[in-house]
């Protein structure tokens, strides 16, 4: 990697180019003293043009979770934090984002943590409203359908929250699945294409949801679920089944629609399904959004 070359800075004075055709000079000793550095982010800014969303992501972070039976699971997040800036504001002050994530004194985040970590951030950066995502890997110990084998099965999670007048939580899970062509069985003399399809649901609940519970309707949606170990006889046992319940993308999304709407702490959910076609060289895909307490 080249050398990073950095300016002289002459002993006496700083110059300031923070402005295109501006300069001013700044003494060197002020330079030291946090009280009365320059604060450029909290400049005016001539465009006044409100930004939606500025602020950290990529940040790696540990969050933990509890599960079902007691337990509890650790995992690595990725972590983004946004405020939204005012027209008249040249910048946001990006250290504090992670000045209020660390105020954890190194322990893993929590999702109950997350609607105050997001107020902390809206409070310290003294902005209208922020947002805070943290996506991870959470495994599931799922046996397969005719031995038993155990083998752990990874799901694509994000917790989000926007807080304003009022804080937001929504959570994110996606699952893989298996698809079976209902069209493809109809015309074949025999077999029928099948591949793998993504299921993922965004939701918004009014109380609270393992997200096993939340994976569980997701695979219930496709043709058959996938397993991670798979013997001959559990193989058989999939393909049979898949083969008993052919679903179109279509299928799957209104059917996970209905499951949603049959479950009363759901309140708000945006549902996609995209299948990874075996014999196209497409995908199909299919999405639903519904705000359950618009009717």
């Amino acid at each position: 990697m080249k050398p990073i070359m950095t300016p002289s800075i002459d002993a006496d004075t700083v110059r300031d180019s923070s402005h295109q055709n501006d300069s001013y000079e700044i003494p060197a000793a002020r330079m030291s003293d946090p009280q009365t550095m320059p604060d450029v982010q909290s400049s005016s800014d001539f465009r006044r043009v409100a930004i939606d969303r500025v602020g950290v992501k990529e940040v790696v972070y540990p969050i933990r979770l509890a599960t079902p039976g007691g337990g509890e699971q650790s995992s690595i997040a990725n972590i983004s934090m946004y405020v939204a800036l005012p027209q008249e504001q040249k910048g946001t002050h990006m250290s504090r984002f992670l000045e209020v994530l660390n105020e954890h004194s190194g322990e893993p985040i929590r999702p109950q943590d997350i609607p105050s970590i997001t107020r902390a951030i809206k409070d310290r950066l003294k902005a209208e409203q922020a947002h805070f995502e943290a996506s991870f890997t959470y495994f599931i110990e799922k046996t397969a359908p005719v031995t038993g084998q155990p083998g752990l099965m990874n799901y694509e999670v994000t917790l989000e929250c926007t807080s304003n007048s009022h804080d937001d939580l929504m959570m994110t899970i996606a699952a893989p699945a298996t698809s079976l062509c209902p069209c493809s069985k109809e015309i074949s003399e025999y077999g029928a294409h099948n591949q793998r399809c993504r299921i993922e649901a965004k939701v918004r609940t009014d109380a609270p949801m393992w997200i096993e519970e939340v994976v569980t309707l997701l695979e219930n949606a496709a043709s058959h679920p996938v397993y991670a170990v798979l013997k001959r006889p559990d193989e058989k046992f999939v393909t049979e089944r898949a083969f008993e319940n052919p679903k179109f993308v279509e299928d799957i999304i209104r059917d996970l629609a209905v499951s949603l709407d049959d479950e009363d702490r759901i309140t708000y959910y945006a549902i996609s399904s995209e299948n990874f076609e075996s014999i196209h060289s497409h995908n199909a895909y299919a999405e639903i959004e519904r705000d359950k307490r618009q009717g």
